[in-house]
């Protein structure tokens, strides 16, 4: 390589520094400048969202989504600035979201199903839950699934979609539940003294609430007996307790009263007569 070679090399890479290095240069302070920010802001994210009613299960998942597309958006951004056509970066990563979208529809289901949960909170750990027929507390509420332990000590395991898009009955929501009782008296008994009897036996159960006071009325009548209603309240944790109290001590007044409680009989007459 002669001088002249060397000058116009040493003049050609001048030129491409002249008009590229700038462009490395504010490309790089964009990158590890933005990179910082970025850390910065998803922290300022993270402790705020902490401070707010959301669900502390979903947030890391919103902080590492939103780090994930502030960095993407970055990326694109300084290979712009850097001359870098993205144009057919930006459609490969359309079509690569999309083909992954397809191929994990059911779990996006779940996934967004999940984000409902943990962002609106119908329900959360430890509350008492009916969904499409399963009951039982909830022991666990993760992105993809809701775990339910049934009162047979089974585990029910949920997908998020299908709990999101099923009523939902939370029967711990209220602080208090109303208890659903009856029990059939004999026609010839005295209905305002078993009403009497009725109250008394509930007001002595502990875990029955005096405020608000128990409801008792005729229910109806049945075949063989004159049907009381009694629905009196517990504290929704106490619900179980209480729904087997009231019945016992209901059922020990009544005795006890000589209220008879009289169950399904059938008189069957035989008439006699001659056989052709």
């Amino acid at each position: 390589m002669n001088k002249e070679q060397i000058q116009e090399s040493f003049i050609a890479f001048a030129s491409l520094a002249t008009r590229y290095l700038p462009k490395l240069a504010l490309g790089l302070i964009i990158l590890f400048g933005g990179w910082w920010f970025i850390g910065r802001l998803v922290k300022w994210l993270e402790n705020k969202l902490k401070l707010t009613k959301v669900e502390l299960t979903l947030v890391p998942f919103l902080c590492s989504v939103t780090r994930f597309s502030l960095r993407i958006l970055l990326l694109v951004s300084v290979a712009s600035i850097l001359g870098i056509a993205t144009t057919s970066f930006v459609t490969i990563l359309g079509a690569g979201s999309l083909a992954i979208g397809l191929a994990l529809q059911g779990s996006l289901s779940h996934f967004a199903g999940g984000v409902v949960i943990l962002f609106f909170k119908p329900f959360k750990v430890g509350d008492i839950i009916e969904i499409d027929g399963v009951k039982g507390t909830v022991q666990s509420i993760t992105i993809l699934y809701t775990m339910i332990s049934t009162p047979e000590n089974n585990t029910a395991v949920l997908p998020n979609g299908q709990v999101a898009n099923n009523k939902v009955l939370n029967f711990t929501k209220e602080n208090n539940r109303r208890i659903d009782l009856s029990v059939g008296i004999a026609y010839d008994q005295d209905i305002d003294k078993a009403k009497k009897v009725i109250a008394e036996a509930l007001h002595s159960v502990p875990s029955i609430l005096k405020d608000p006071e128990p409801f008792i009325g005729v229910l109806g009548f049945g075949d063989s007996s004159v049907n009381i209603v009694f629905r009196p309240y517990s504290k929704s944790i106490d619900y179980m307790e209480a729904y087997f109290a009231a019945n016992e001590a209901v059922k020990k007044a009544l005795d006890s009263h000589q209220i008879e409680m009289p169950f399904p009989q059938r008189d069957v007459h035989i008439k006699s007569g001659k056989v052709n």
